[in-house]
């Protein structure tokens, strides 16, 4: 009787849903989900380094405060005194001298080379923009996509950092060699949904909160997973 189960289940796995389908489960477990960052370029980049180690709790942290000091706009971080920075930053994590200095050296960068108009020199081929991207500190691949399309500069295939492993283990059943490999597969997966900023910024959300909650690396909560039944991985456990 346990074999014929898991033959049963295995059979509801192999009747694939599509990746709109699965996304309506995620959406109906998790609710409609907003992006907890700034979606402007310039203002990213400077809520990334708001906190350390980087996380939206630490960030989201250092934000509010740096917002409360001395504002977030460029010629206001550049007026402002290294020591004045850092004290704006130094309870949201480690490194608040450091990270300081990173926010005067992108807002330099931003008046200095692109007029303050950090997403203006963002428009034209996504190649263009990722390249551009990871001109600044902490910004790789990952963090590039994600910054074009929340920004609504071009429909990119965003994957989240942390969990590009969430949609490969759905649909496949495991993810790629590598962390190159396996963002690299997750994105040609989501490829297949509508080239449009609302299909793809709802995907990220979902898979980011799914990663977070229930498809973790390590440890996954199978049994808590409301697309268990569409889910390659799920089905061997």
């Amino acid at each position: 009787m346990l074999v014929l189960r898991r033959v049963n289940r295995v059979m509801l796995v192999l009747m694939e849903s599509s990746i709109s389908e699965i996304l309506d489960h995620l959406e109906g477990h998790y609710g409609k989900l907003e992006a907890l960052w700034p979606e402007d370029p310039y203002h990213y980049l400077v809520w990334l380094h708001c906190g350390y180690p980087p996380s939206e709790e630490r960030c989201a942290k250092g934000w509010t405060s740096l917002l409360g000091a001395i504002g977030s706009d460029a010629r206001a971080i550049l007026a402002a005194s290294p020591a004045e920075l850092s004290a704006a930053l130094e309870t949201s994590g480690a490194l608040p001298e450091e990270r300081a200095m990173r926010l005067k050296d992108v807002a330099s960068r931003v008046v200095d080379e692109f007029a303050g108009d950090l997403r203006g020199a963002l428009s034209g081929s996504p190649e263009r923009a990722r390249k551009l991207l990871k001109s600044f500190p902490g910004i790789a691949d990952p963090g590039a996509d994600r910054i074009v399309l929340f920004a609504r500069i071009q429909p990119v295939a965003a994957v989240p950092s942390n969990c590009p492993h969430v949609l490969l283990r759905i649909v496949k059943g495991g993810e790629g060699k590598n962390y190159a490999a396996t963002y690299r597969e997750a994105q040609a997966e989501l490829q297949q949904l509508p080239e449009d900023f609302e299909s793809r910024i709802r995907a990220f959300l979902l898979l980011k909160r799914h990663g977070q909650e229930v498809r973790k690396p390590a440890r996954p909560r199978c049994e808590e997973c409301p697309v268990r039944e569409s889910c390659r991985y799920g089905a061997r456990r």
